[in-house]
């Protein structure tokens, strides 16, 4: 823990992020792709069926997507925003009682900024798991939970959307002193933290997780808001979709 003390008033280098804004149009584009079966003469409902769903993971994903993957889209949000790791989460108060609050702010800070970097680059992602969504798997996700649509995008683009976001995050907090200072004191002091029972996680795995938590939570709001609230279906399609249920 002294070593933590020691260490952090190191911790302080400035860092801003650039949100990318193409994911609109590649989320767009990947949407439309997204054609439903022919219908037949069995198949109009089926048809109906996929299409409002992929009309409703379109709207949950792009106002997920646009809500954190912009400035203080984490940072802003007590829902989602990336909390200190361990050990730090466990001493904050300690520390900030001998002044390195603002420290642990920037640190914290930085976390949360990589995430919001990350995730306007995962568009293509879910607009796949949406191309390959089937009819069983619509019937599902309209007769499932609130959140039957969030799961479903977890089952099928969790390990995707950990590919994409891992590298993104790393490059993020690779040219950054405050975060770089954080992962050489884990490499030295991790091991006796660990025999003391305090686990050091990996930064760039762990701000990751938090970046897929945070996304999931947001989508699954916005899916409940869109089953609840028939003001929340912005088409006739979803209107009909989902006011049948």
């Amino acid at each position: 823990m002294r070593l933590l003390s020691r260490m952090l008033p190191a911790l302080l280098l400035p860092l801003s992020f650039a949100c990318a804004a193409s994911w609109k149009s590649d989320l767009g584009n990947w949407f439309k792709q997204a054609q439903p079966p022919p219908a037949g003469a069995t198949a109009l409902d089926n048809s109906q069926i996929v299409s409002g769903l992929r009309e409703a993971l379109a709207q949950g994903t792009t106002k997920a997507i646009n809500q954190l993957g912009r400035t203080d889209g984490f940072w802003g949000d007590a829902a989602v925003r990336i909390p200190l790791p361990s050990p730090l989460s466990g001493i904050e108060n300690s520390l900030r009682q001998f002044g390195q609050g603002p420290r642990l702010d920037e640190f914290q800070l930085t976390l949360n900024r990589a995430a919001e970097r990350a995730v306007p680059q995962v568009a293509d992602i879910f607009g796949n798991a949406v191309r390959q969504m089937s009819v069983a798997d619509a019937r599902a996700i309209l007769d499932g939970p609130q959140d039957a649509a969030t799961r479903y995008f977890q089952r099928t683009a969790s390990d995707s959307l950990r590919v994409k976001i891992l590298p993104i995050v790393r490059g993020a907090t690779a040219g950054v002193g405050v975060t770089q200072s954080y992962k050489q004191l884990s490499a030295k002091a991790g091991p006796l933290l660990q025999l003391s029972g305090h686990a050091v996680p990996d930064l760039d795995n762990y701000v990751t997780d938090k970046a897929l938590a945070g996304l999931f939570t947001t989508i699954a709001a916005e899916e409940a808001r869109i089953r609840t609230n028939p003001a929340a279906r912005g088409t006739e399609l979803l209107k009909q979709v989902f006011g049948s249920h």
